[in-house]
């Protein structure tokens, strides 16, 4: 062994005795003929001393130490002088005896501490060097937590841990598939998972009647701070269950999780809120309760006075930014500028000021009188000292962008902290989606979602208006997972596949194998998936899964470090029959 102990392991319990270490150099110093080196792994940082008096060779070899290099040494352990609180081996340092340089480095590109001074792009190419920092670590060892206990649970509930293949069929579940050309069968392609969907029904009718993994899924799609072309799911399914069954079962695994992991006790059950509801209180399927500024609407008091931006819109609507009536002038039109950005889409912002007087002041004075504008804060609850921002146009679209406003100004009110976990279960999604481009329907979760049986006397007449046996669990704005109870009937998949507008051969061709399983006595089934990366950044606290993620792509899909994708050879292009054009 190149160590006895780690450089996170000894205490004062230790002082005495003889260790070797082996790590990575953090840090050199030189102080009045003494040599002091921080020696790092991934357990922990221990100091090293070198003393000019005692071995003046030793001592000079240390200071020709570099960042990074790889050493070994042997020395005793000693009661440190300075103590550092800020380690958990502040307490004692080791007077080195022998030092063996394993492997020099050249300097990095940025500096491998807490505090990093290298840009995202650049860590990302050396993410090897990244990873090599305490809080990298930190949220790999979380990462690693989170699945050790999500066996352990899912394991404690009879749950059967079984593989489903990566090379599969291209079928349309919303986004593009990643595909794979086949050498033996030329001309044809494997298409990668974006979930194991079909797999895990499949083992519902196989007789598997709890089943999960945890597996990379793939979806070729344009990434944002949550999402990335491989992620991971922790893939569920239950047979002879209904929804209730399947919402007690996760609220278990995700507060075992959180109590295991964190040390956080969750609220004891979930609640729960139609998807209309949350779309009309937040403008969001995933809402963050953690913070009120709930949506009011004021179309019966803002409308119909001559100001044309409300008098056209289909809807007006408001937030109530408590406490906020210190805002200045120019926060405001920062605000106003903010929203008006492509990524959000308002034209402009409305506010009304609630003074500490009881007086009103608003950017459209001119078309509202006092008494008006006190009719706005008395439907939002306003007290002196609030301050509301107002967006107003068509319905769907200004609820997005209200949406949007709402968590920016949680963020900038410091009411959105990471420390606090409130879960929300979103329930009865709309089965379908209507198109205008392709002028047709679309499934909201994917075609194997069942309706909500009171809604079945809908699919032919009004398919828009039936609500899916879906839910998602979300929690602080970030959708940890969802599923639904599945269809198990031939008769009902094949009308499902008529709505979203298959013909029957394209039916059969894409999903002839589950049509032909549900003859052969399919159960009752349902389950649910969550995305193991977002799971993890919401319990560390972050917004991003990047760095909870060792080896990520960048925002354009690429791996720069290993310079992924790259051509291929024209050897190998041949061998797999292709070629490019252009």
């Amino acid at each position: 062994m190149y160590r006895s102990h780690t450089c996170g392991e000894l205490r004062p319990s230790h002082i005495g005795t003889e260790v070797t270490l082996a790590g990575w150099v953090q840090r050199t110093r030189e102080l009045g003929g003494m040599t002091f080196v921080d020696l790092r792994d991934r357990y922990g940082l221990t100091q090293l001393v070198f003393n000019q008096e005692e071995n003046a060779d030793l001592c000079a070899s240390a200071g020709k130490l570099g960042r990074e290099f790889v050493i070994q040494v042997t020395g005793k352990v000693i009661e440190r002088t300075s103590k550092n609180k800020n380690i958990a081996t502040g307490e004692i340092e080791i007077v080195v005896s022998e030092l063996t340089i394993l492997n020099a480095a050249k300097l990095p590109p940025f500096t491998i501490e807490d505090d990093t001074d290298g840009g995202d792009e650049l860590r990302l190419q050396y993410r090897y060097l990244d990873l090599r920092r305490s809080p990298m670590q930190e949220k790999l060892r979380l990462r690693n937590k989170v699945a050790l206990q999500t066996r352990v649970y899912l394991d404690s509930q009879d749950f059967l841990d079984i593989e489903t293949p990566f090379l599969i069929k291209s079928t349309p579940e919303g986004a593009r598939d990643f595909v794979v050309p086949s050498r033996m069968n030329e001309g044809q392609f494997y298409a990668l998972p974006q979930s194991p969907q079909t797999f895990k029904q499949l083992l519902m009718v196989s007789g598997f009647d709890r089943y999960y993994q945890i597996t990379k899924c793939f979806r070729d799609e344009d990434l944002r701070a949550d999402r990335q072309p491989e992620f991971t799911q922790i893939d569920c399914e239950m047979a002879f269950v209904e929804q209730n069954d399947i919402l007690n079962m996760f609220e278990g695994l995700i507060k075992h999780l959180f109590k295991t992991v964190r040390g956080v006790e969750l609220v004891e059950t979930f609640p729960r809120m139609d998807y209309a509801e949350a779309m009309e209180r937040y403008g969001s399927d995933k809402p963050d309760i953690r913070f009120d500024m709930e949506f009011v609407y004021l179309n019966d008091v803002a409308k119909g006075k001559g100001f044309s931006i409300f008098d056209d819109a289909e809807a007006v609507v408001a937030i109530n930014a408590a406490d906020c009536v210190e805002y200045t002038r120019k926060q405001i039109d920062e605000l106003t500028e903010w929203v008006k950005r492509p990524q959000i889409g308002a034209k402009g912002l409305v506010y009304l000021r609630c003074n500490a007087d009881g007086t009103f002041k608003s950017s459209v004075d001119k078309f509202y009188s006092p008494e008006d504008l006190a009719a706005w804060a008395q439907k939002a609850n306003a007290k002196p000292g609030d301050l509301l921002f107002v967006l107003s146009g068509d319905l769907d679209k200004v609820r997005k962008q209200m949406n949007e406003l709402r968590l920016h100004m949680g963020n900038e009110l410091g009411l959105r902290n990471p420390n606090v976990f409130k879960p929300l279960w979103v329930m009865d999604f709309p089965l379908l989606e209507w198109d205008e481009e392709s002028g047709r329907y679309h499934a909201m979760h994917h075609p194997f979602t069942s309706p909500k049986p009171e809604d079945m006397h809908l699919i032919q007449t009004d398919p828009g208006k039936v609500r899916a046996n879906a839910y998602d669990l979300a929690m602080n704005g970030v959708e940890l997972g969802g599923g639904s109870i599945r269809i198990h009937d031939r008769d009902l998949q094949s009308r499902m596949f008529d709505l979203l507008g298959f013909s029957k051969e394209d039916a059969q061709a894409q999903f002839g194998f589950l049509m032909s399983a549900f003859e052969y006595g399919a159960p009752p089934h349902g389950g649910l998936a969550f995305g193991l990366d977002r799971l993890v950044a919401t319990m560390g606290g972050s917004e991003s899964i990047r760095d909870y993620i060792a080896f990520p792509k960048n925002n354009s899909g690429r791996d720069t470090m290993i310079d992924a994708p790259s051509p291929l050879h024209e050897d190998q292009m041949k061998e797999l029959g292709i070629k490019l054009r252009g």
